[in-house]
């Protein structure tokens, strides 16, 4: 039988070699994901972002520090595939927009999401950054909007913790609502702790 973890590099290649994905092949940059058949938490976000397409690394820019902070971990536990898994809506960075990066393509997730959590049996949580990863997941169970859904994160608990991206363009909404970092995050670092330690 096919261990997960070679399933996880077959699945790679396809996605590499799909026809969607032949411009960022011909420009030799490869998807931008970690899967391991070990990992506990998986981390769902929007897309790389120019930075970390160019590093190749995953969460590889200022949201990635901003949400290893939020996550009350250190980098080497935040990089460990089989203990975290970091699978993003869309696996290019998908260019710049008039507020940011533009969204990832609605398509993509639906192709690949369902085959990669199936090659990964021990997750025990599903951190949620931003609408986009919301949206997918959680479907008609989410609220109204992004702060409905995040502030009442315990809704979704166990399998699922939705919370705003990282982003540093998300400075606005951080002002705006100081229950997220006073309330919120010191959850979401005992959620990850109790399921690492």
């Amino acid at each position: 039988m096919m261990s997960m973890n070679r399933e996880i590099e077959n699945i790679r290649k396809e996605i590499s070699e799909h026809e969607s994905n032949r411009a960022f092949r011909e420009k030799g940059y490869p998807p931008v994901f970690v899967a391991d058949e070990r990992a506990k938490i998986l981390v769902v976000g929007h897309a790389p972002g120019i930075k970390a397409q160019e590093r190749e690394l995953a969460w590889g820019d200022a949201s990635g520090e901003r949400l290893i902070k939020w996550m009350g971990i250190d980098e080497k536990t935040f990089r460990d595939s089989s203990k975290i898994a970091l699978v993003p809506m869309d696996f290019y960075y998908q260019g710049k927009g008039k507020s940011g990066d533009n969204p990832p393509r609605k398509d993509f997730a639906p192709l690949w999401h369902p085959r990669l959590l199936d090659c990964m049996p021990h997750l025990k949580l599903i951190i949620l950054a931003g609408q986009y990863a919301q949206k997918y997941y959680l479907g008609k169970d989410a609220k109204k909007n992004l702060t409905e859904t995040v502030r009442t994160f315990q809704d979704y608990l166990p399998r699922f913790f939705p919370i705003v991206h990282p982003s540093p363009l998300n400075f606005r909404w951080l002002g705006k609502n100081p229950w997220f970092e006073e309330d919120v995050v010191p959850v979401l670092r005992k959620t990850v702790n109790n399921i690492l330690k």
